[in-house]
Parts: structure tokens; C-alpha cells; sequence
């Protein structure tokens, strides 16, 4: 019905979504997408979309909202608008065991909204260790922009349709590295046996953006008088408010902890 929202996610990208094997969509996302409709007392369904598709099916009003791990950037925000983030999206360089940037030594974290520092220094290493390398990543996401910023200077980069793609050509040695959320190399590596190790910093801020929300039409936000803008203006304070309970009753950590294995709440 007209009064149902839709909202799409990718169903390719665990744990935060992804498909099981009888073709139902899981993950972290789906269950907060299901509790959050409960929290706005809406009746929604959660479908399926390839990930560079994502926002123009959106724009296009093929459906309501985004759930798929979409960080929050200046440059979508061009194009879409959020809902305050509901989780944090923790990136870092991973390898397979025996590799040597396993030894590689950086700052704990890279938080490139502090430049200079130890962040130049961090970033050094980085373009260093990486020069002749091919580092894998997936299409149109934030670790994709920061590698081709030039921050870490000119890499050989491979990129993929999907996060999946990226983790089996890195453990089958097509990649030498890859840059993505820790959470996916985990879960790929828990579910594969695969030897994954996780190297260098934590990336935040800058090009990684503020934390991981519902994205929406650009009405949502701007307004319109149509009954359309009307309606995505009203999604983005239903969603906002869901966020908010979904957070103090402790749904979101809950849901954190039993897919990502800790509190990736905001």
C-alpha cells in the first residue's frame, strides 16, 4: 500500500546485510530496519538492491529509504540526505596470513578530520607500504574514495561489484591487500576459515565519513509541497525518533553485539 515504507538494502555486505542461502535478507540492518518500523508502528518491506544502483533507485522513488552500510559524506549528501547515524562503520586494511605488511606499524587509528602529525605520518607509512601493491576494493564506497584521494599516493586499484568479490579474490592472492569495514573482513573469515589478518589503523572521519544512517530524498530534508515531499519530510523525524528509542531502550548495542560481536552503536 501506498502507506507501506520500502526500504533497500544490499543483501551483499555481512554482517551489516546479506542474503542467507534460502534468499532471505539478514543481517544487522534487516533486524534494525524491522525493529525500527516497530518503533514508528509502520508496516515496511526490506528489498533487494545492487549496491551502484542504490542512490538513483532511490531518487528514482523505486522505494523509501536506504539501510546498507551508507556512510555518512559530504559528497552523498549532494545527492541524498540522513537520518542521524545509527552505527559506526570501522574500516582497516586487511591481508592474508604471510603477508608482509603484516608487520606494518601505524598510529592506531587514522582520523583524518585531525590533519598533520601523526596523521601525515600515518599516512606515509601507508603510501609506502602500499606502493606496487594491488589493493581491492568494492565500487562507489568510502574506502574507494579514500584510496583514489590520493592521500596514500597512486595505488594499483582493483574494484568489485560487491564486498564478497573483494574477499575472495583476496584470498585466492589476486589482491595483495584490501581496504574495507572490519566487520566484513571478520565475518569472512569466521565463515570461510580463511587466514584474514587486519593491518595498520582504524580509519575514521574525512572521506569515512560520520557514522552509518538512513539515507532519503533530498525533500526529506529541503521540503516540498507536494504530497511526495510531504511524505519524505515526515520519514525523516519518524526516523530520527525510531533511532532514538531504538538506542536508549538498547535495541541498536543489542543488535551490534549479536552481529558485529561488539557495540558499534552511535
Amino acid at each position: 500500500s501506498a502507506d507501506t515504507i520500502k526500504i533497500a538494502t544490499e543483501g551483499a555486505y555481512p554482517p551489516w546485510n546479506s542474503t542467507s542461502e534460502d534468499g532471505k535478507l539478514v543481517g544487522f540492518e534487516v533486524d534494525l530496519a524491522n525493529w525500527l518500523c516497530i518503533y514508528m508502528q509502520r508496516d515496511c518491506k526490506i528489498v533487494a538492491q545492487d549496491w551502484d544502483g542504490m542512490i538513483p533507485s532511490l531518487r528514482l522513488r523505486k522505494y523509501d529509504a536506504i539501510m546498507a552500510g551508507m556512510s555518512i559524506t559530504d559528497d552523498r549528501k549532494k545527492l541524498i540526505t540522513f537520518s542521524q547515524g545509527y552505527a559506526d562503520e570501522k574500516a582497516s586494511l586487511a591481508v592474508m596470513k604471510g603477508s608482509d605488511l603484516e608487520g606494518m606499524k601505524t598510529d592506531k587509528v587514522l582520523d583524518l578530520n585531525k590533519p598533520g602529525g601523526a596523521t601525515d605520518k600515518t599516512l606515509k607509512i601507508l603510501t609506502d607500504a602500499l606502493s606496487g601493491k594491488t589493493v581491492c576494493v568494492q565500487t562507489g564506497t568510502i574506502h574507494q574514495n579514500f584510496l583514489e584521494s590520493g592521500d596514500v599516493g597512486s595505488i594499483n586499484l582493483k574494484t568489485y561489484k560487491t564486498q564478497d568479490d573483494v574477499n575472495l579474490d583476496l584470498s585466492s592472492g589476486r589482491c595483495d591487500v584490501a581496504l574495507a569495514a572490519i566487520s566484513s573482513f571478520t565475518e569472512y573469515a569466521e565463515a570461510s576459515g580463511k587466514d584474514v589478518v587486519l593491518v595498520g589503523p582504524e580509519y575514521r572521519g574525512g572521506h569515512f565519513g560520520n557514522g552509518v544512517g538512513v539515507g532519503l530524498r533530498q525533500e526529506a530534508q529541503f521540503g516540498s509541497d507536494s504530497s511526495f515531499g510531504k511524505r519524505d519530510a515526515q520519514l525523516l523525524k519518524d526516523f530520527n525518533k525510531a533511532i532514538d528509542q531504538a538506542r536508549k531502550s538498547g535495541k541498536i548495542k543489542e543488535l551490534a553485539i549479536q552481529w558485529f560481536g561488539y557495540d558499534s552503536s552511535m
